[in-house]
């Protein structure tokens, strides 16, 4: 059984993990921001929202209830629409 000093670095290398892949989403999200302007596509788009967060639903195996994901990833996707906003793109 771990202790609780190495459970507490476990948590503080995943949440140093969470935020290099949270980056790298938003890297992604500011990169497509152009190809939607050219296509005429507006920076918040529902259909897509929901597939994105089927997608991520359909891959929990837990211990995190559906509900849970839901809610941060609706936050997410949230804050990355609004820093394309802020970009201006």
């Amino acid at each position: 059984m771990k202790s609780l000093s190495e459970l507490r670095d476990e948590i503080d290398s995943l949440d140093r993990e969470a935020v290099r892949l949270l980056n790298r989403r938003a890297e992604c999200v500011l990169a497509l921001a152009p190809l939607k302007r050219q296509q005429g596509r507006p920076v918040h788009e529902p259909m897509r929202e929901q597939l994105v967060l089927g997608n991520i639903l359909a891959s929990n195996v837990g211990p995190l209830k559906n509900d849970s994901l839901e809610r941060i990833f609706e936050a997410v996707i949230k804050e990355m629409r609004e820093m394309q906003r802020e970009r201006g793109d």
